[in-house]
């Protein structure tokens, strides 16, 4: 993959990962095929920062359950690709919040 904004899909923002901010570590949604080193030169190229590592999790999709007139539906919802970066302590933090 070349394009930097097909690897990195989105930041995932919840209470846990802004904690995680603090020490300079940053979670992001990324392309099922990808691996570390094209997410790190991705980060790189996007933001402009300096990635100390990076930690790669498979996320697996949950079953959901959906009670309609006709009984149950049953169904999983997708399985994504979430990284975890780190970058190195001289590195400026990444504004996530920056169009908002």
């Amino acid at each position: 993959m070349s394009n930097a904004h097909r690897i990195i899909i989105r930041p995932v923002i919840t209470e846990k990962n802004t904690r995680l901010n603090e020490i300079n570590q940053y979670i992001f949604e990324v392309a099922q095929d990808s691996n570390k080193i094209e997410i790190k030169r991705a980060i790189e190229e996007i933001f402009g920062v300096t990635v100390k590592s990076v930690n790669i999790i498979n996320v697996k999709g949950k079953l959901k359950q959906r009670r309609t007139r006709h009984g149950v539906t049953r169904g999983y919802t997708r399985d994504w690709k979430k990284a975890i970066v780190t970058l190195t302590p001289d590195s400026k933090p990444i504004d996530i919040f920056e169009g908002v």
